[in-house]
């Protein structure tokens, strides 16, 4: 019915400035909208990529259609294993978060769940850290107190006897 109108290529910097202050004034879907008109044009910019995932994950238990998956379709497109590692943990971080806020049943085991494969991928983002990059660091250690601080613990698992004859 419409057809989008693409941006020129000299207008990506000042775009994906604007899509930054978008999510800085918690307004993700303006800052993913203007992350996929990049990337219409430019595929592969590494910078709009991040964006985008970002803004996905700012979403995350806010009532908002964006899901875990759409987030986890951006990571292979990432050049840097690093980021790719990094970005993972901020995904599942996020969704433990997202978990505690919606506070359903369960919630908090499933907390847990994403905050422990969180850890997981800082830990091997931290593996092949830039020097004097200790984000993942700073990442493993808010999982922790996300852990800790709502006494999260793991599902228990079910304990199925068998039947007497």
């Amino acid at each position: 019915m419409f057809d989008l109108k693409p941006l020129s290529h000299s207008a990506i910097p000042a775009a994906l400035e604007k899509a930054v202050r978008y999510r800085l004034l918690n307004e993700p879907g303006e800052a993913g909208s203007i992350c996929q008109d990049v990337l219409r044009i430019d595929p592969e910019n590494q910078h709009a990529l991040v964006t985008l995932l970002l803004a996905i994950t700012d979403r995350f238990g806010r009532g908002y259609a964006a899901g875990e998956a759409q987030a986890r379709e951006v990571l292979p497109r990432l050049r840097d294993p690093y980021e790719r590692a990094y970005y993972a943990g901020i995904i599942c971080e996020r969704r433990a978060k997202a978990y505690l806020q919606q506070g359903a049943h369960g919630a908090e085991f499933n907390a847990y769940e994403c905050a422990r494969e969180a850890m997981e991928f800082y830990e091997q983002a931290e593996a092949i850290r830039p020097a004097g990059n200790d984000d993942a660091l700073l990442r493993w250690n808010a999982c922790v107190r996300l852990i800790t601080g709502n006494q999260l613990k793991p599902r228990e698992e079910e304990r199925i006897e068998p039947a007497l004859e």
